[in-house]
């Protein structure tokens, strides 16, 4: 959205979420035609408004201004891989999740589980935020009743966005409180080979 007048902008964003003006219209709290005014630039919201808009859309009001923005995409889909354990039998599960961004806050959804249900796989979601495009830190938690896992994430952006490697910490199946590594990429092959060099790595800082 860099260099886009605010009527882009808002036109733009509206479409990228899948939202009609109406839509838009009652999130902001203002009638249809409105939206459709500013959108088509015969004139500009208050700044109140401007900041409810940009709430909307889940953008900064700078974005909404036009201002240029260096933001990281991470929407799509993705591999994600854990570090886990079950009866001390270390379990490295590589799975596809699933990632929605609005602003800088993610919404992760598991696709697939890595591992069946009784080895210790199981489907999750989560919500994380960007920390000046370096850093992803959140929560996730356990969609299936059978399993009590949940806890807290942290990444380590790679600078272009396109891995994270960082680790959980939270409850699992072998105590209430572990934690293990945990790396996020574009393939399979790619998370895969992330999880192996952080485990290498601690291997070489241990010895």
């Amino acid at each position: 959205m860099n260099n886009m007048e605010m009527n882009e902008v808002i036109r733009h964003r509206r479409s990228e979420l899948g939202m009609s003006q109406g839509d838009l219209a009652a999130k902001v709290g203002v009638d249809r035609r409105q939206i459709r005014r500013y959108e088509a630039g015969e004139t500009q919201p208050t700044l109140s408004v401007a900041k409810t808009i940009a709430r909307a859309l889940g953008i900064t009001i700078d974005e909404l201004a036009g201002d240029e923005t260096h933001r990281i995409d991470l929407t799509g889909d993705w591999w994600a891989c854990w570090q886990s354990w079950k009866d001390g039998v270390e379990v490295i599960n590589p799975h596809e999740v699933r990632m929605s961004q609005r602003g800088d806050n993610v919404e992760i959804v598991a696709v697939t589980r890595g591992t069946p249900l009784e080895g210790g796989g199981y489907t999750w979601q989560g919500e994380m935020r960007v920390w000046d495009n370096e850093v992803l830190m959140g929560w996730y938690v356990a969609n299936e009743a059978a399993v009590r896992s949940k806890g807290t994430l942290y990444f380590k952006l790679h600078q272009h966005g396109i891995n994270a490697v960082g680790r959980w910490v939270g409850l699992s199946y072998d105590g209430p409180i572990i934690s293990g590594w945990s790396a996020l990429a574009q393939t399979k092959d790619e998370v895969v080979a992330l999880m192996d060099k952080l485990k290498a790595d601690e291997k070489v800082s241990a010895s």
